[in-house]
Order: C-alpha cells, then sequence, then structure tokens
C-alpha cells in the first residue's frame, strides 16, 4: 500500500478503506510517513470530507494508537463531560462534583489552556498543593474511594491525535468537521468512560462559529460514540458571551465554588445543571425531570460541596481554600474599565476578551509559557445589560502592570454598545441524542 494512492484517492473524493485509514495513523504516528503526505491527505480531508463510516474508521484508529484506560472495574457507572473550548467556561469544576455526589464515576483526563480558551488541569492547579499527575496506581485508588479523579493526559494517550492535531494546527485545517470529530472522540473512547456528555461551543468564543456547525460535528460525534457502545448526548451552548462572569484560573475556581454553594451567575448555574442533569439522566437511565430534581439536591444540601472539597484534599490541596476562597492569593495590579456612555452592550466578542485574559497573564502564547494563577477578568457587565456613564464594565487583574494597556485596548475592542437593547440570544441551542 503506499501514501501516494491514499491522498490520491481522497483527492479525488473516493471513500478511503478501513485498510488505508488504518496505514495512514499507524504510518504517521510511528514516523515512516512523512508531514508532507499527512498534510496533504489532511487538506484532502478538509475539502472533500469524510463519509460516516471514514470517520468512525478514523477516530478508533486514533484512539488505538497508544495507551487505553480500562475502567472496566467500574462497570457502567464512568461517565466524562467534554467542552469544545470556551472562554470562562469551567463547567467541570461544578459538573464533576455534583455527579460524583449521585453516585456516577468521574476518572477523567483533562487538558491545558492554549490560546483564548482556558484548561481545567491550569484552573484545578491555582488551587494550593492540588497535584494533576498522579500515578496509574493512585488515580484508581483515589477514584475508588471517593468516586472522581482529574488528572491531565498521560504522555502516550492518543499519539496519533497528538501528532495529526499539531499538523492541523499549522496547515490551515483545524477547522473540519469530520477532523475535529474525530480528534475529540478519540480521546474519549482511548480515555476510556461509558457515558460521555459533550458541550459543543457555538459563537465567536468557539471553533463553530454557527449553530448549524455546531450541530453537525454534534451529530458527529454522537454517533461515533454509540456506535461504540457508549451512551452519548451534546449540548449546544452559546459562546459569543464569556460563560459567568471570572475569566482566569484562580478566578474561575472562585466562582465554581460559590456556584456549588448555592450562588454564584445564573448563565453558569444554568448551562453546568444542564450537563450534570443530562449525564445523570444517561447514567442512571432516568428521565431528566428526576435527573434535574437530583442535581438541585446535590448542591442544596451541600453534597456536591461537600465532595469539591473531598476531591481537592484528595488530589493534595488544600481544603482550607475551598471552604474560604478569600486564601487565593490576590493580582498585584488591577484596573477598573469603566462605561463612557448610556447605552446598552450590544454584543461582546468571547475570542477577544479570551485573548485579552491571555495578554495579562491567565493563558498561554505558547505552548511552555508560565502562568499567572491570578490573572484574569471579571465582567461587571454582559450582552444584554444596560450601562450608565460611570459604570463599571470589568476589571483586569495581572502582577505585570505593563500588561494592563494593550489588555484594556483589546478588551474595549471586544465590545459593541448600543442604544437598543440587544435580541437575547439562547444559553442552549439543541440538545442532540
Amino acid at each position: 500500500m503506499r501514501m501516494y494512492d491514499i491522498i490520491k484517492n481522497k483527492r479525488d473524493n473516493k471513500e478511503l478503506t478501513k485498510d488505508e485509514i488504518e496505514f495512514f495513523v499507524k504510518g504517521y504516528t510511528d514516523g515512516t510517513i512523512p508531514d508532507y503526505q499527512a498534510s496533504a491527505l489532511t487538506m484532502a480531508i478538509f475539502f472533500n470530507g469524510m463519509t460516516e463510516k471514514e470517520t468512525a474508521i478514523l477516530t478508533l484508529a486514533m484512539a488505538n494508537s497508544g495507551d487505553t484506560v480500562d475502567l472496566s472495574q467500574f462497570e457502567n457507572k464512568t461517565v466524562d463531560k467534554h467542552s469544545t473550548g470556551g472562554v470562562g467556561d469551567k463547567t467541570t469544576l461544578i459538573v464533576a462534583p455534583i455527579v460524583a455526589s449521585l453516585g456516577c464515576i468521574i476518572a477523567k483526563m483533562s487538558g491545558r489552556g492554549l490560546g483564548h480558551t482556558g484548561g481545567t488541569v491550569d484552573k484545578l492547579e491555582s488551587i494550593d498543593g492540588f497535584n494533576t499527575s498522579l500515578t496509574n496506581e493512585d488515580f484508581f485508588e483515589q477514584v475508588k474511594n471517593i468516586g472522581i479523579a482529574v488528572i491531565g493526559q498521560t504522555g502516550n494517550l492518543t499519539p496519533a491525535d497528538k501528532k495529526l492535531y499539531a499538523l492541523r494546527d499549522v496547515t490551515a485545517t483545524v477547522d473540519s468537521i469530520p477532523l475535529i470529530a474525530s480528534s475529540i472522540m478519540s480521546k474519549k473512547l482511548a480515555a476510556g468512560s461509558h457515558t460521555i456528555v459533550l458541550d459543543v461551543k457555538c459563537g465567536s468564543g468557539a471553533f463553530m462559529k454557527t449553530p448549524e456547525d455546531a450541530k453537525s460535528l454534534a451529530e458527529e460525534m454522537v454517533k461515533i460514540g454509540k456506535n461504540n457502545g457508549r451512551n452519548m448526548a451534546a449540548i449546544i451552548t452559546d459562546m459569543n458571551t464569556p460563560l459567568g462572569k471570572n475569566i482566569g484560573n484562580s478566578l474561575e475556581v472562585i466562582e465554581a465554588i460559590a456556584v456549588l454553594s448555592g450562588n454564584g451567575p445564573d448563565d453558569l448555574k444554568f448551562v453546568a445543571k444542564a450537563l450534570a442533569t443530562e449525564i445523570v439522566a444517561l447514567s442512571k437511565n432516568i428521565n431528566t425531570k428526576e435527573a434535574s430534581e437530583l442535581v438541585e439536591n446535590a448542591i442544596s444540601d451541600g453534597s456536591a460541596f461537600n465532595k469539591l472539597k473531598e476531591w481537592v484534599v484528595a488530589q493534595g490541596g488544600n481544603g482550607e481554600w475551598i471552604k474560604n476562597p478569600d486564601n487565593f492569593p490576590k493580582a498585584k495590579f488591577c484596573e477598573d474599565i469603566f462605561a463612557e456612555n448610556d447605552c446598552y452592550i450590544s454584543s461582546m466578542n468571547a475570542e477577544e476578551i479570551g485573548i485579552s485574559s491571555v495578554i495579562l497573564g491567565a493563558g498561554r502564547e505558547k505552548k511552555d509559557d508560565t502562568i499567572d494563577m491570578t490573572a484574569g477578568i471579571i465582567l461587571n457587565k454582559k450582552t444584554g445589560d444596560k450601562i450608565k456613564k460611570g459604570d463599571i464594565i470589568a476589571t483586569l487583574y495581572t502582577n505585570n502592570e505593563s500588561s494592563l494597556k494593550s489588555a484594556k485596548e483589546k478588551f474595549l475592542k471586544s465590545l459593541e454598545l448600543s442604544d437598543i437593547k440587544p435580541q437575547e440570544i439562547p444559553l442552549i441551542y439543541e440538545i442532540v441524542r
């Protein structure tokens, strides 16, 4: 078999066979297929797409390209939640303790932030002492004991996807639904959970800019999971506006604690509860009304908050920081952004706001950049809010005073103002089951 022929077949819009796809994945992973041929194939896929069968084969081949996690000892209780990436999206920190307190098993590997989107591992590491690099033995022991553990992704989980994503990132082939779907789902299948709920973001701060594209991606991923024996659902959520008010690692943990304490912003509570409800309904095979009541009770009776504390302490974190978030360190410098006129915020560009937080130090521009855990933004006003001259729209936080000017300029460019109240955008567009 020759890589030349595989490229030619996809260039001519022919369906690739199982042998051809597996030949490509194996060869690119072990280095016998060079980057230039792999990039030619991904570009052909970008333009011609893949059939449902091709995408399923590609996903499974990438899932099996390295280590896989065997969670069979926990039977069908294992659950996972994955977001396609957003700004202010700290829902894992809320959803995981809720569902674990209700008897679901969370044995999860999460990623770090890159670009304008944050990462769960970075947020957890803003908690004093929290360890995201457990040994396999410690990981499974913790899951057995308390039903929850979240660590960074292992070095040899889906190596084919790691190589392929890095290549797509520099060859303008990231925005391909089959390639995005297979990338996400290969990691989910390799990680072993039985129930998977996807949070597919849609809007200015997401890969998928339109509800139609988000639905296509959601449907593709749900099909892949169901064809591999998983319980699947995808919730399409808005990412034109950041989720919640806090953006930045420790700031987002503090906001997650607030939600689990029965407080926090309404939009974040709504989305987090919807995700938790879907997970509980699928995992326990009950209807969403029953599941929603269980989720509400887990928050109101304190069991979800207590599970968060138990989880943090089990992974070496300081539980006092969860009980009293004032223990989190504060940034040395902050600057308020004031409204100059009476008006409405008609829209916010979530991606630009995410970049503004990166400028402050809350994210990475390069993979090996060091994060300022205290840096970020607190939004006092959001899309649809009426603002008066002199109101504080947002506050910027950083330990690098020189970053404030450029971050402020970037933030202000993200806002569109109007004399007319804008039409409300739904937080949830659709649930794909």
